[in-house]
């Protein structure tokens, strides 16, 4: 299975499962389960004279997980045993397992931080508007201090040690939130002078979308097949060309793209259409999260899934407000 999200990918799974695996088989930790094997009265465990006959009760059995049947290869931590449609036995106990709930708390956490951050962010910049005469609104001055921008730079940085570093994201995922809460909190003040009432809608927008899309996926009504995911995954892959090609326009030349950032009939179709790719990339994220807590994951995959999730809300909020501002614009 793949993602289009840069942060939820197979492959940052399996590694950490295989790496995880492979700890807890050579090593016994503080924690581990070796470390809980009752020891006997020569003070070792599994050793004296009774260790081949020992007379505690054998472990219960692990229990089975039943999934919807997947895609992946054979290869794959989340592949599926074909005759009996039962995943792996996984290398975790229940409690160092990734779990749903675990996951929709560390998600609430990093908005927590990013909407104290967007506060801060929002305070940070002087806006001053104007009402004409006809009773129309204008922007007259914006004073966006520089420092702000750094939170592009510094939540892009976090990002990739968060990517390559999965354990690191109980620190580096809060971080970034407040790194882009930083930078989104002061463009949506920017957006506010200009169209009032604009962030309020955004944020509701992002929500209904949300939970529309989490109903579409928990309900079964769309599913994420192969010929699915591939044609979201290539379609954002698409939007990112556009975006990359158009911020080399305005760096090397001063100039933008025309239509799709203007408030014409193009303009709103191409917004409308990324709203869309954004809005479905949910389905992957869910998806994989999904996938993930079948596979028992390691318990720090909580905040790394929560942090790839965060990733699409927060574009799907930003894709919005562009929408928004060039349909009141237009």
């Amino acid at each position: 299975m793949r993602s289009s999200n840069p942060a939820l990918n197979e492959k940052v799974f399996q590694r950490e499962i295989e790496k995880n695996r492979s700890e807890s088989s050579l090593s016994s930790t503080w924690g581990s389960p070796a470390d809980e094997v009752p020891k006997d009265l020569f003070g070792q465990r599994g050793q004296g004279p009774s260790a081949g006959t020992s007379t505690l009760p054998p472990p219960p059995p692990r229990p089975t997980v039943q999934r919807r049947p997947s895609e992946a290869g054979s290869g794959s931590p989340f592949a599926t045993d074909r005759s009996s449609g039962e995943v792996g036995a996984p290398p975790f106990v229940d409690g160092d397992s990734m779990r749903l709930g675990g996951t929709m708390s560390a998600t609430a956490i990093l908005f927590g931080f990013l909407l104290v951050a967007g506060y801060v962010g929002w305070q940070a910049v002087d806006v001053v508007t104007s009402t004409g005469i006809d009773g129309s609104h204008q922007l007259d001055y914006v004073n966006f201090p520089a420092w702000l921008y750094g939170g592009i730079v510094v939540g892009l940085v976090l990002a990739i040690v968060t990517v390559f570093k999965p354990k690191a994201a109980r620190i580096t995922a809060p971080l970034y939130a407040m790194a882009q809460g930083l930078f989104i909190g002061a463009i949506t003040h920017v957006f506010e002078g200009a169209f009032p009432g604009i962030g309020l809608q955004a944020v509701g927008l992002t929500f209904a979308v949300f939970a529309i899309m989490l109903v579409l996926y928990a309900t079964g009504t769309i599913r994420v097949t192969s010929k699915l995911r591939m044609g979201i995954i290539a379609a954002t892959g698409a939007v990112a060309v556009v975006y990359l090609f158009s911020l080399g326009m305005r760096l090397f030349t001063g100039s933008h793209m025309p239509m799709i950032h203007d408030s014409g009939a193009m303009g709103i179709g191409f917004s409308l259409l990324v709203v869309g790719i954004a809005a479905f990339n949910l389905l992957l994220d869910f998806d994989f999260i999904e996938r993930g807590v079948q596979a028992r994951a390691p318990k720090y995959m909580e905040w790394f899934a929560a942090f790839g999730l965060m990733i699409t809300l927060v574009w799907l909020y930003l894709e919005l407000l562009r929408l928004l501002a060039k349909l009141r614009d237009n």
